[in-house]
């Protein structure tokens, strides 16, 4: 499925598109004509969009991707930079932090399906996701020191943990593109495939996440952001005690009757 089909009748009106397949919430960028370039009125949708995700108890995991040729380019700064000049550029009520750098964080797992050009931002919103799959035309570049800026939204956190500090600088610190392969080796994206099929690819790992038990998903995340952000010894502490409390969820009963009976296990998430 390609990323350039509109995915609900709402396609041409809303700045962020969303449709549920079952337990997945699809989230599309939707300023095609302006590069999906981040305005105030998209910023405040996506955080509406992340924060339905985090409150339906049906909806088990997110697939971000975009409408167009592209996936974003950034900012549209004319409209942008005043609000985060005077400090106003919050996340809305009943929203959540796309970006996952402000509490609450995220419980549940983001799929990234991006394509064509991915730009500041966009690559940050890639960290922030769990799995990111790239057509083979992306470009990529964190060009914030060419603005007179830097990245703000967890670029200078996420990429050298995910790349190493010599991978990281090489891009953070020139403004530089860089393309699909070169994203792979760097662990920013985990695949890549033809342009117009990373979607379905995003939808197909999204489906099989949601074939697993919720719950033990939302633990499995929690545990291992823990490492990161509490350090080893905190995040090996709780392994017990968040094991306890998954062992008397109806899921877990459910999972060990399956294996007992040889079938498929059907989740709740309770």
């Amino acid at each position: 499925m390609s990323s350039s089909t509109p995915v609900t009748d709402t396609a041409t009106e809303a700045t962020v598109t969303l449709e549920r397949r079952g337990h997945v919430l699809l989230i599309g960028l939707n300023r095609p004509a302006k590069r999906n370039a981040v305005n105030v009125e998209m910023w405040d949708a996506l955080a509406q969009a992340y924060g339905e995700l985090e409150r339906d108890d049906d909806l088990w995991a997110g697939v971000v991707f975009a409408h167009g040729p592209h996936f974003t380019a950034g900012f549209d700064l004319a409209e942008i930079a005043p609000r985060i000049q005077d400090g106003t550029l919050g996340i809305p009520e009943g929203g959540a932090d796309p970006w996952n750098l402000r509490e609450p964080l995220r419980r549940k797992p983001i799929v990234a399906a991006v394509h064509g050009m991915c730009l500041t931002l966009g690559i940050e919103l890639l960290l922030a996701s769990d799995i990111r799959i790239s057509a083979d035309d992306a470009k990529f570049g964190q060009i914030e020191v060419a603005r007179g800026i830097y990245p703000f939204l967890g670029a200078t956190v996420r990429m050298p943990q995910v790349a190493g500090w010599g991978n990281a600088m090489r891009w953070l610190l020139t403004g530089d593109l860089f393309d699909a392969e070169e994203a792979l080796r760097l662990g920013l994206v985990q695949e890549v495939v033809p342009a117009g099929e990373q979607l379905a690819k995003a939808i197909e790992i999204a489906d099989r996440i949601c074939a697993q038990a919720p719950l033990g998903v939302q633990a499995t995340i929690r545990s291992a952001r823990g490492v990161i952000r509490d350090g080893e010894e905190a995040a090996i502490a709780a392994l017990l005690e968040d094991a306890v409390t998954l062992f008397g969820t109806e899921d877990a009963a459910e999972g060990v009757a399956s294996f007992v009976e040889r079938r498929t296990a059907k989740f709740s998430g309770r």
